[in-house]
């Protein structure tokens, strides 16, 4: 137990030196490993700042090459460990808020919403609408690329989501374009299932013919 707490305490208190040493950068960025383009950082900052002036929220962005789990490690000890990093990092942070949580390595990706925003923000549309389509798309574009477009679609739809709520139109939002590859990546992910299955049961007929 003693280390359980001890271990905890170190967590919190690497996070907090993590989180206070890279504000000076970026105030909404709170990690990002390389993974996110400048250019993303920078609009992922306008917005944030935005955000914060006008919506009164905070919108935090964590993206890590890796959590630092074990190899081997089981899927339920992986999401206990996930789970755990993540309410050390949420108690720095400033309410309300929401956090886009990234783990490449992981296979990990979640979004964190305070209670004040959780009738607001739809974790699942987001997560399903703006960031998991162009993590997961098959094209010749690099991680690096794919992160930096991922991360900076979910967080401009969260903002978006948010000002609609509240009536109020961002002057950095920018637009429905992630929507749409979203939408494009839906639509082409069910036409595979439906092909599949046209495919599955013409085998089936033909084998009982």
């Amino acid at each position: 137990m003693r280390n359980l707490i001890f271990t905890k305490m170190i967590v919190l208190f690497a996070l907090s030196f993590f989180l206070s040493s890279n504000l000076f950068a970026s105030q909404f960025v709170l990690s990002n490993d390389g993974l996110i383009d400048e250019r993303a950082v920078g609009k992922i900052e306008e917005i944030g700042q935005e955000a914060k002036s006008k919506l009164g929220v905070n919108i935090y962005v964590y993206a890590k090459e890796s959590l630092g789990l074990k190899d081997g490690i089981s899927t339920k000890d992986k999401i206990e460990f996930i789970k755990n990093q993540e309410k050390e990092l949420i108690k720095v942070l400033k309410k309300p808020y929401v956090v886009l949580t990234l783990a490449v390595e992981d296979t990990h990706v979640n979004l964190i919403v305070s209670s004040q925003l959780k009738k607001i923000v739809d974790k699942d549309e987001i997560l399903n609408g703006y960031v998991v389509p162009l993590l997961a798309s098959k094209d010749k574009n690099t991680l690096f690329a794919k992160v930096s477009a991922a991360v900076l679609n979910g967080y401009a739809a969260i903002a978006d989501t948010i000002a609609k709520d509240k009536n109020i139109k961002l002057k950095s939002s920018i637009g429905s374009s992630g929507k749409v590859a979203g939408s494009i990546w839906k639509v082409f992910m069910y036409t595979l299932i439906v092909f599949g299955l046209f495919i599955y049961i013409y085998a089936i007929l033909k084998r009982r013919k």
